[in-house]
């Protein structure tokens, strides 16, 4: 028993339908049609009860593939707050194919698994729904989040924001966010300078920045800036392929962030019949660090700082990483970022190429692996 998806010539309804082979004696096996299912439909806020439409970005951590260039913000769900980790959203499903026995394969783009296992089936048996098996998986959101059109700003700087390396203060291990800065003149001071749980980056669909001509925004989520930010650091192998079928970005995350490879599965339609020309790991966010950087130069600063002259002063060290996006002429600073308060005051803010502590040079590779090891994924 399989189930099978079939469009009704009548009402022009996709529906499914439970099927079986049959084998007559002398003849080749023939599909049956046993009964119908239901109708494959979109989740729409009337079929599920409680679930609204908000413009909205959600994201799950400790995923291995993912689907964070858009054309529509709007999301259906049940968001309980502003920011949280506890939206549940409903199945989405795309057909992706067959599985190898030759069952029919369908693809949850909500939770990122497929749909047609025997559980699934039996599953559906029982409680007369299609539901993957993740679905009562919940999901991180941010309702109505900043949205950023990259190009209508004279200087804008995207970060993975992690936790501090050093500090007076306790430092708590924390998921990343997603650290903004905006100015509107180079000369001006910054409109927008701080951290959020996860933005939205807008371009117009002519810069050509993927397969798919339709995507118009794409979501930098914490995991997805951490993965990149990451990647950047070791020097790992990075660009963006998109789907041979679907044309959508592929996005790796987890391990799959870790280690370049050529075969890639789709997280917009489930599909893996994608091969990159060499190991790669394939992210969105690739396009736009290059399309919009007028310079991927680093230099590191001149300045240094001894933290013993600031003794009864508290400070929070930190190791600049690479940005995601970086549209100023000039080139990015490559050093140690430190805050020093004089009580309320902050008496020292700025990016040092030498940062002297109780009489030792501070290592910016060991504070980076300090950040990355109080960072939770």
């Amino acid at each position: 028993m399989f189930i099978e998806r079939r469009i009704n010539t009548t009402s022009g309804n996709v529906e499914l339908w439970r099927c079986q082979w049959e084998n007559s004696a002398g003849s080749a096996a023939r599909k049956v049609y046993i009964d119908k299912i239901c109708d494959e439909q979109a989740a729409t806020p009337e079929a599920d009860g409680g679930l609204s439409t908000e413009a909205a970005i959600c994201w799950a951590y400790g995923r291995t593939l993912g689907n964070i260039a858009v054309i529509s913000p709007d999301l259906l769900g049940h968001f309980p707050g502003k920011v949280g980790n506890d939206a549940i959203l409903p199945c989405d499903f795309a057909h992706a194919g067959k599985f190898r026995h030759g069952a029919e394969r369908l693809w949850c783009r909500t939770h990122q698994t497929h749909w047609g296992t025997k559980a699934d089936l039996e599953a559906l048996e029982q409680h007369g729904a299609m539901r993957c098996a993740n679905h009562a998986q919940p999901m991180n959101y941010v309702v109505s989040p900043l949205a950023i059109n990259v190009g209508d700003h004279a200087e804008v700087g995207i970060w993975c924001s992690m936790p501090a390396a050093l500090s007076t203060a306790e430092i708590k291990p924390r998921p990343p966010k997603i650290h903004v800065h905006v100015r509107e003149t180079e000369s001006e001071k910054k409109t927008i300078d701080r951290d959020f749980s996860a933005i939205s980056t807008l371009y117009t669909s002519d810069l050509g920045l993927y397969g798919n001509q339709e995507i118009s925004r794409v979501n930098i989520t914490p995991p997805s800036a951490y993965d990149f930010v990451a990647a950047l650091e070791l020097g790992k192998d990075m660009d963006c392929i998109n789907c041979s079928h679907c044309g959508y970005p592929h996005l790796d995350l987890g391990d799959f962030a870790a280690t370049p490879h050529r075969k890639h599965f789709c997280g917009n339609c489930g599909r893996d019949s994608t091969w990159s020309k060499k190991p790669i790991i394939s992210t969105p966010l690739m396009p736009l660090h290059d399309k919009f950087a007028k310079t991927l130069r680093y230099e590191t600063p001149e300045r240094a700082l001894n933290l013993d002259d600031h003794a009864g002063c508290s400070y929070t060290v930190w190791a600049s990483t690479p940005a995601i996006v970086w549209t100023a002429q000039r080139p990015q600073e490559f050093g140690i970022h430190v805050h020093v308060h004089d009580g309320p005051h902050r008496i020292v803010d700025d990016t040092f190429g030498e940062v002297v502590l109780n009489g030792r040079p501070l290592q910016r590779s060991e504070l980076i692996s300090a950040m990355m090891a109080r960072t939770i994924i």
